[in-house]
């Protein structure tokens, strides 16, 4: 299972057959790169680049923008919102009572939109093309973190899909039985209970799961894998090609005059 509920994944590309490790390596410089700065240049440089890498991911883009639609209004929102709130310096744009707007505040707002939308893409494209059994395989046998752990973790998210499709099956079973609908309340009153129904049968089910894990020895101390996880010259370049673009982000700022190192905000 992939993250096919997300964003489909139509072809096979060498950045989705990277390993897991490799790509959130390759995140993590992407995000560092932003989070380092506030500022319009850094911000709007890593998007654009990270725009120019989405036909290398191999997602449906129609998918993508028609299922991620609100991750611009949410950006652009927090964009506002700074901009109505950080300090009025610089050249007054809009003076229309209590609504007042700079050039500085303008500003910020810009930055901190597109540093919103700088790291929600590659999130997104982290989430949908990393398979969840590759990533436990991965974290478990790379970065060694508890086998244990990682596992149950890993059989949680497999079980997501299947609690989707019952969630489909109890609001379809209301509205045969002909209890669904209503005004607000009774959608509301609707909700919740079938969020309990579907609770239910979660803890049943995890409790099955559990038995059966710890049946089948899935908490033994030591194990053998039946897939073994290895690193390709294509996960050294994804590293790579994610600190060239970090780079070049950060010189395009530091050139332009406009980083604005966060440690050192309001000192």
């Amino acid at each position: 299972m992939n993250a096919d509920l997300l964003v489909p994944v139509v072809r096979e590309t060498p950045l989705v057959r990277c390993n897991p490790v490799a790509k959130l390596a390759a995140g993590a410089v992407l995000a560092i790169a932003v989070v380092l700065s506030i500022d319009v240049v850094s911000a709007a440089v890593m998007l654009g680049l990270v725009i120019l890498m989405l036909p290398l991911t191999g997602l449906d883009l129609a998918v993508l923008v028609k299922r991620l639609w609100f991750l611009p209004l949410a950006a652009l929102m927090a964009g506002w919102g700074t901009a109505l709130l950080s300090q009025k310096t610089g050249t007054v744009i809009v003076d229309a009572g209590p609504l007042l707007l700079t050039s500085d505040s303008l500003t910020m707002g810009a930055a901190v939109a597109l540093r919103a939308l700088a790291l929600a893409l590659p999130a997104v494209m982290l989430i949908a093309t990393i398979d969840p059994t590759d990533l436990a395989d991965s974290l478990i046998q790379h970065l060694r973190l508890p086998a244990t752990f990682v596992l149950a973790a890993l059989a949680a998210a497999r079980l997501v899909t299947l609690f989707i499709a019952e969630w489909q099956t109890l609001a379809q079973a209301r509205r045969a039985r002909g209890v669904a609908g209503g005004n607000v309340f009774a959608r509301i009153g609707g909700f919740f209970q079938t969020s309990f129904a579907l609770l239910v049968q979660a803890i049943r089910r995890g409790t099955r799961l559990a038995m059966a894990m710890e049946g089948r020895g899935f908490g033994a101390q030591n194990r053998t894998w039946a897939r073994v996880s290895t690193f390709h010259p294509r996960d050294g370049a994804l590293v790579a090609g994610a600190i060239i673009a970090a780079a070049v982000t950060i010189g395009a700022a530091v050139a332009a005059g406009t980083w604005n190192f966060i440690f050192t905000i309001g000192s």
